[in-house]
């Protein structure tokens, strides 16, 4: 192709066009953009070829106008690219950085299934978890379990099993170590045991139970949170949490936990004691078997972080 200066002057005093389409073109002409990809493709582009793809260009122009000036797009989220195509100028969208950024960050949501948790547990952090104290020992297992089920996630390894008075920070170890999981690429469950044994009560009406406890036992990853806090049953003990754990057990699936209780105070009293006070404890026992062999116990130790959120 001819020098592209002299083709884009002879394009436009060729064209029997009104003054403001002219002064449109040459604006189009003149854009640092343009001149770069004309000049770059010149080989493959007739003096037809040119004059058939102004339209195109001067969408170009337009669309990169009201990007630069924050306006509404007809693709917004995305830049248009100038490329080659059938030997004519045509337009690709290529997502901007802000939309990768805004697209990781909902795909990294999506890693995480959250069931009747804290909100504040959607932005949890191990970067901003203070070792404080008997904490240090609890997230140091945390990392030694995200480091090891990142290198072999096909490998069964063992959960935590977190237990601590109120406000120590339980739950919200749990939450960062899914977060950071999620970031890692893999999927995690979180469920609040006692909001999701209600709502397993709820759903015996509408014969769902068998689903929902199908999809949790399923899990890649579970986390089960303040297992021990509600009033037990034995519908739940054994059809619902027996189930799951079960499942788990058998297809080595890593499981996580926390609780107010140690694991000898969850069989004592919350799985062998029943709502109407009957007391179960091979039952109760047959379930902790389960649970210890899914998950190290952790204890820990700490101010209540509820009630004094900055001391």
């Amino acid at each position: 192709m001819e020098n592209i200066s002299e083709t884009l002057k002879t394009l436009m005093n060729r064209r029997n066009l009104n003054q403001r389409y002219q002064d449109l073109m040459t604006a189009v002409y003149q854009d640092p953009d343009v001149r770069d990809f004309l000049t770059a493709h010149q080989a493959e582009l007739s003096q037809d070829a040119l004059e058939r793809s102004a339209s195109k260009l001067y969408e170009f122009c337009e669309e990169k106008r009201k990007i630069a000036r924050h306006e509404p797009s007809q693709a917004p989220g995305y830049q248009p690219e100038l490329v080659m195509s059938n030997h004519l100028i045509d337009i690709a969208y290529q997502p901007t950085a802000q939309l990768q950024e805004a697209q990781a960050a909902r795909a990294l949501k999506q890693r995480v299934r959250s069931i009747s948790m804290p909100k504040n547990i959607q932005d949890a952090d191990l970067k901003s978890y203070d070792p404080d104290g008997d904490r240090a020992a609890a997230l140091v297992s945390a990392l030694d379990f995200i480091d090891a089920y990142t290198q072999t996630p096909k490998r069964f390894h063992r959960g935590l099993y977190l237990y601590g008075s109120f406000g120590v920070g339980k739950t919200y170890l749990l939450g960062a170590m899914a977060n950071e999981l999620a970031a890692r690429g893999f999927q995690t469950t979180l469920i609040h045991f006692p909001s999701f044994a209600v709502e397993m009560k709820r759903s015996i009406g509408n014969n769902t139970s068998g689903d929902k406890v199908d999809a949790i036992k399923r899990a890649p990853i579970l986390m089960i949170d303040d297992i021990g806090a509600d009033a037990s049953s034995t519908w739940i003990r054994d059809d619902v949490l027996g189930v799951i754990l079960e499942y788990r057990m058998q297809e080595e699936l890593p499981t996580c936990f926390s609780s107010n209780f140690s694991m000898q105070e969850l069989q004592a009293g919350y799985l062998t004691i029943s709502q109407k006070g009957d007391e179960e404890p091979v039952k109760a026992q047959r379930i902790m078997q389960r649970v210890r062999y899914l998950a190290t116990e952790i204890e820990m130790i700490g101010r209540n972080r509820r009630l004094n959120p900055t001391d």
